[in-house]
């Protein structure tokens, strides 16, 4: 095993990914400037182009960072696409508004390796119209404020433990939602608190598990590749001490059967995915995964916000089994499953970004420059095996509990996981828009509803406190969560 591969299998290693940029300690920005004034103030959106794009229409809060002395404390603001402002300095401190506080914390907060520790290199490079010189150029994400927050909301209400990544068709992340957060104000005197980067309040969204049956989503593809169609399905395929056992074994009174590709794949059979990689065999599987979906040990996916490092290794026949339905050494994370449905719906993989534009501290109307390439295209399914996935996503779809408006449809595929930690829960699935091909890119966001369809992926934790056994029992919450985003 490389010592690359040790690194992510390891329990105490989940965390999927952590940048590491230049920052300040806690106790180097506590001490400068700390009775510097700062006043907030609201800019409205001005009707005029700017830099050669249109101002957004919501209204933009900055802060005057007027005086601050030390480089350390001069980094400019987080907006959100709505225009909402989610880190700033204050004091010499970075401080987030109350409202939006907890729901981004183990997004944004340094403490939480998150985005203000991501893009601390950029955020101080100097803002060009201050008249102070040193103050940081600021950051628009491509995070929807009030979506982070009411997702944020409807979980904990509902203590769903885990999380919720929503993302737009050109590979924007909408929403990043973890559950449980926390409030930063009680570690404000906190160095580094490894529970808030990868514990209990550690960015779900962006940790390494087993996926269980959403892997499904590629090994259905490849079987197509590979022209296995039908499979003789016992139920429980018994070899070695440990038998694969579909989850519907005891309630199908079916078995055995001769299974199609689309039956295995609506009614997510283990044994079949199993035998398909059995006979496909461990090379042109590991092949297939790494040139179709970008999946692989060496098929790490760098990000403006880090690098996505999914993992399977294959050491024996019940290894290769076994990963066939998300089990084994296979580990990856919400973000990526995201880009796995988006990869269903529309045919092509795009790379997922947070960075919408850079703008200026003291207008952050005014664009300085354009954020991450949208719509970056890194892996495609072929033409003539898009359709046999559509057809079995839309199957799958049909069984959840899950409506949505006029002019949309709804793809997914449930995952249960068995990891180390517990069953986890998912569903990854796509929410339509009627007429949308997926290749829009958009510089925006405020009219994305009118055309713009939402990859939607769910996975929780804690499904024993729930009474839920498998992911498809989930869906009434998953509702809960589309409504929210197209509301």
């Amino acid at each position: 095993m490389t010592a690359k591969s040790s690194k992510i299998i390891a329990a105490s290693a989940a965390f999927a990914m952590i940048t590491q940029f230049p920052s300040c300690s806690s106790s180097q920005v506590g001490k400068a400037n700390s009775t510097a004034p700062v006043q907030t103030t609201v800019s409205e959106a001005s009707s005029e182009a700017t830099t050669g794009e249109q101002s957004q229409s919501a209204e933009l809060t900055t802060v005057s960072q007027a005086e601050l002395a030390d480089v350390c404390e001069l980094k400019g603001s987080l907006f959100s696409t709505d225009g909402q402002l989610l880190m700033y300095s204050q004091d010499g401190l970075r401080v987030q508004p109350d409202e939006y506080k907890i729901p981004f914390a183990n997004i944004i907060n340094e403490m939480s390796e998150g985005f203000d520790l991501t893009f601390d290199e950029q955020l101080k490079k100097t803002n060009p119209s201050s008249d102070y010189g040193t103050v940081g150029q600021s950051i628009r994400l491509t995070l929807d404020a009030g979506v982070q927050s009411s997702i944020y909301q409807y979980m904990q209400e509902n203590n769903l433990v885990g999380s919720v990544v929503v993302m737009r068709t050109d590979g924007s992340i909408m929403s990043e939602v973890s559950y449980p957060s926390y409030d930063p104000d009680q570690y404000a005197d906190t160095d580094h608190n490894e529970d808030l980067a990868w514990g209990t309040y550690g960015n779900k969204a962006f940790q390494n598990y087993e996926p269980g049956s959403c892997f499904k989503i590629m090994s259905e593809v490849i079987a197509d590749k590979h022209g296995v169609t039908s499979i003789y399905d016992e139920g429980k395929w018994e070899y070695g001490v440990f038998p694969i056992v579909n989850w519907d074994y005891e309630k199908n009174n079916s078995y055995p059967m001769e299974r199609s590709l689309n039956s295995a794949f609506v009614n997510s059979s283990n044994i079949f995915f199993a035998k398909a990689f059995d006979q496909i065999g461990a090379d042109d599987v590991l092949s297939d995964l790494s040139s179709i979906f970008h999946f692989g040990l060496d098929d790490d996916i760098y990000c403006d916000f880090g690098s996505i490092e999914n993992n399977i290794e294959i050491y024996c026949d019940d290894d290769l089994r076994r990963s066939a339905f998300g089990q084994s050494y296979v580990l990856t994370c919400p973000i990526f499953l995201a880009m796995l449905g988006r990869e269903a719906a529309f045919g092509d993989m795009v790379k997922p970004f947070v960075i919408q534009s850079f703008v200026d501290t003291n207008d952050p109307n005014t664009v300085i420059a354009e954020g991450t390439a949208r719509g970056e295209v890194i892996a495609s399914i072929p033409q003539e095996y898009r359709q046999n996935l559509l057809d079995g996503m839309a199957g799958v779809a049909s069984g959840l509990s899950v409506s949505v408006p006029s002019g949309y449809s709804f793809i997914a595929k449930t995952g249960t996981a068995e990891t180390w930690v517990g069953d986890f829960l998912y569903i990854t699935g796509c929410i339509k828009k009627d007429g949308d091909t997926g290749s829009a890119v958009y510089d925006d966001y405020s009219n994305y509803k009118a055309t713009g369809s939402y990859i939607i992926v769910m996975q929780i934790q804690n499904p024993e406190e729930h009474g839920l056994e498998f992911a498809s029992q989930s869906s009434r919450y998953y509702d809960g969560i589309a409504n929210i985003v197209l509301a």
